[in-house]
């Protein structure tokens, strides 16, 4: 909810790929801000390149909620698409239970993450009445056309195509992930919906069984929740074209009273150890290799690190960097109590300026310092300012610790038998057994209450 005690809102500004330009944010609606977000297909992994689009939107719609009332967000699941298909036939499995099983290691790995659930959570093939319904009034505007039970939208009937990317369509025909066939009136034309043989999903249509084509589901999708025109639509770069550019098209020849997407926010991709991430380089990356190594706000810091519009480059290094930064967080969190206080204005500051996270974490360093040195208020502040990127959400007792296992307990057993052995006075057992928890790494600490421990 807004604070509406706090100093007047600072002025949200983003950059607008549409306009290529940072600009004020403007809601269609200041009481209601719409945001719709391209989700995964399901068919793998989430790997850490999808996770940065998944961790720009958590930002964003944590600061838009901050800010405003009511925000609904957005983010569909594609759980129809060849990819799926192929994958599914190679797994011998049915394609529902692989995307049901997707989806939830998707959900799964995003909450491990801290990433806030949508609003709504959309699924391709419960919208195929929708996607038909818009398919019939394209062909019916004269901007689709039936060919060999194909429906493809006819790039020619839409002069603003290309306004969205920056490409005019004679650019785009060399060699822009554009399929020939021979049934395409134009090179550049793209499918709405396509003919499904026995093996292949498909519904009944006024064009044959057959199955939507990639891009119109989001435009479908997005219609059925935000309406004619919502606020801002985002996703990677790489989305930009040809899907969001497709997207666009279908839905204002769709609905030409509608403005489909005010904003358009795309974030720029990300390197591993300065290479293009892939399968055959082997630096393929899924959330779960990463978090088998580090805790997932090292993770988090470390993708929130650059800025979302920067290309960030993953390295082992950096993961240790960011795991040091959260142990000086948390010591200034744990060096006493922690009062709530508002998130800082300087945070909140950093990211109105176009979700700028690098700035916000060096805030957060700042009152780090200052909490160190004994300023309880800035330790309130760090925690509240942590709080809008999503960090700092744990104990800090428990993050000295790591992660609870069967480590743990073993290292309390050793614990408890060194506390057996000094109330039996037997203190050579008891010091033995200290430097054994030592070498390992642990650090006690006794006091009155009894032993507490932490890792080095």
């Amino acid at each position: 909810m807004p604070h509406s005690h706090l100093p007047p809102h600072p002025v949200l500004s983003l950059h607008d790929s549409q306009s290529r330009a940072t600009v004020p944010f403007t809601p269609i609606d200041p009481a209601h801000v719409k945001v719709y977000y391209c989700g995964p297909t399901v068919y793998d992994l989430a790997h850490i390149g999808n996770l940065r689009a998944m961790l720009t939107a958590d930002v964003l719609v944590r600061l838009l909620r901050y800010v405003y009332p009511r925000v609904t967000f957005v983010r569909n699941i594609t759980d129809v698409d060849d990819k799926i298909t192929a994958r599914a036939r190679a797994n011998g499995e049915d394609i529902g239970s692989l995307t049901q099983r997707t989806t939830e290691e998707f959900h799964q790995d995003l909450a491990s993450m801290n990433v806030l659930p949508p609003d709504i959570e959309p699924r391709a093939t419960h919208n195929i009445g929708e996607m038909q319904a818009m398919i019939a009034r394209l062909i019916k505007n004269g901007h689709a056309y039936e060919a060999e039970g194909h429906v493809l939208f006819s790039v020619s009937s839409f002069p603003s195509y290309g306004a969205l990317s920056g490409r005019n369509p004679e650019d785009l025909e060399a060699g822009a992930r554009v399929e020939v066939a021979p049934y395409k009136k134009a090179p550049g034309d793209f499918v709405l919906w396509k003919p499904s043989d026995a093996d292949q999903p498909g519904w009944d249509s006024p064009w044959g069984r057959g199955r939507p084509g990639w891009h119109i589901e989001c435009s479908a999708m997005s219609h059925r929740y935000l309406g004619d025109s919502f606020d801002i639509h985002g996703g990677g770069s790489d989305l930009l074209f040809p899907h969001h550019e497709n997207e666009r098209a279908q839905s204002l020849c769709c609905f030409p009273h509608g403005k489909f997407a005010n904003y358009w926010v795309h974030n720029a991709m990300l390197l591993v150890e300065g290479e293009k991430m892939s399968k055959s380089l082997g630096n393929f990356l899924t959330i779960r290799d990463v978090l088998a190594q580090a805790p997932a706000e090292a993770l988090r810091l470390l993708l929130l690190g650059a800025h979302y519009r920067s290309t960030l480059n993953y390295t082992q290094a950096g993961l240790q960097e960011a795991r040091k930064t959260l142990d000086r967080f948390y010591r200034a969190l744990a060096a006493g109590p922690v009062p709530k206080t508002d998130v800082p204005e300087a945070v909140l500051q950093a990211l109105a300026d176009d979700l700028n996270t690098p700035k916000a974490i060096a805030e957060l360093h700042a009152l780090a310092a200052q909490a160190l040195a004994g300023d309880r208020q800035a330790a309130g502040a760090l925690k509240a300012g942590a709080g809008m990127l999503g960090l700092l959400q744990g104990d800090p007792e428990q993050w000295f610790k790591g992660d609870a296992s069967d480590e743990d307990a073993a290292i309390e057993a050793l614990i408890n038998e060194r506390l057996a052995a000094r109330k039996a006075r037997d203190f050579a057992k008891a010091d033995a057994l200290r430097d054994q928890l030592q070498a390992q790494g642990i650090v006690l600490e006794d006091t009155k209450d009894g032993t507490s421990w932490r890792r080095a």
